[in-house]
């Protein structure tokens, strides 16, 4: 559990958010509430009801934040000319960032609701696009990058899931380097 940290100076609404996003990464959507994370950022209540009306307010806030920060990746990945090469830096990427793979999880989790839905459908098509277009630059035919978009987003969907209590803990996960290799070799089109 993350220490209460004392602040000087004023609280933004972002580092609400921030800190709403910590806590969907360790206890889930439906854990997020006022009070629990004023405490954790040293404040009272009276900081957050200056930045936010309610509760949703601040989920939606900290959702917009994560999927800023979701779609700023993913254009950095964009600037990658060679289709192969940037779909091999994903794969590097992906193999790095236990907190982005652990708060998709969450939000999988909580599925059904509004603001949650909206982004998961947000990032579903970012991802899957992204996957498409690498793999029709790479050379593949429309319904194969098709195919193998999906596919690909299946297999990471299902490491997540088979690796979550690892990702949480942030340990290391035996043969993970391997595998993801072993994914590019797989699914990445030889040019």
């Amino acid at each position: 559990m993350k220490e209460t940290v004392p602040r000087s100076g004023r609280l933004s609404a972002d580092d609400w958010a921030k800190e709403a996003l910590d806590q969907i990464a360790e206890h889930g959507v439906a854990s997020v509430a006022v009070e629990p994370l004023a405490r954790r950022l040293g404040v009272t209540k009276g900081s957050f009801y200056w930045h936010f009306p309610s509760r949703d307010a601040l989920l939606q806030a900290a959702l917009e934040r994560w999927e800023r920060d979701e779609q700023a990746a993913y254009m950095a990945l964009e600037s990658i000319h060679d289709a192969t090469e940037r779909l091999r830096s994903l794969f590097q990427l992906i193999a790095h960032h236990n907190k982005t793979h652990v708060i998709y999880t969450e939000l999988l989790k909580a599925a059904g609701q509004p603001a949650v839905d909206a982004v998961l459908g947000h990032v579903l098509e970012r991802r899957t696009g992204f996957l498409f277009t690498s793999f029709r630059q790479a050379g593949l035919s429309q319904e194969d990058a098709l195919n193998r978009a999906r596919m690909t987003y299946a297999m990471y969907v299902g490491v997540l899931q088979l690796e979550l209590p690892k990702f949480k803990a942030r340990q290391p996960i035996e043969g993970f380097e391997g595998y993801i290799e072993h994914m590019m070799t797989t699914l990445v089109p030889k040019t």
